[in-house]
């Protein structure tokens, strides 16, 4: 008898833990869902003021969350690619007068595609940020092969 009565109360302890684990869960959920834009949600209460533009967390996730990890993550491995270009065209290509590394696209693209197959989008990265020089907007592989990809830095 007396062993019956400590199962029912390990029993409780549990089912209660589950439902006090489950009631975290639904109320982070409803203030998630408060401060999600596209949640239609009319049950909530007083939604709070979404950012604008010029605000300084306007299209920046939440501080902390694991979208904002995410982010920088991603952030520092292209950086660590746009690095990678760099030093590929500063290996393979050749000192102009002006002082400067160039290589083709082509030369380019055929190195750098047994390392990566995203040299294209890399090279605009690398553009971006003032590192390197080549006409035109957008580089295809074939037609833009006499290109010359300049090293700026």
């Amino acid at each position: 008898m007396e062993e019956d009565k400590g199962q029912s109360a390990k029993a409780a302890s549990v089912v209660g833990d589950l439902r006090k684990s489950w009631q975290t869960w639904a109320e982070d959920h409803t203030e998630y869902q408060r401060k999600n834009p596209f949640s239609n949600d009319n049950r909530l209460a007083a939604k709070l003021v979404h950012t604008h533009r010029g605000d300084p967390t306007y299209g920046r996730p939440p501080e902390g969350s694991q979208t904002e990890q995410r982010g920088k993550d991603a952030h520092s491995h292209v950086g660590k690619e746009v690095e990678e270009l760099c030093l590929i065209i500063r290996s393979t290509g050749e000192v102009g007068e002006d002082g400067h590394v160039s290589v083709t696209f082509g030369q380019l693209f055929e190195t750098y595609v047994t390392i990566s197959n995203k040299v294209v989008g890399i090279l605009l990265r690398a553009r971006k940020h003032g590192l390197v020089h080549f006409e035109g907007e957008m580089l295809w592989q074939g037609k833009d092969d006499d290109v010359i990809i300049t090293l700026l830095e």
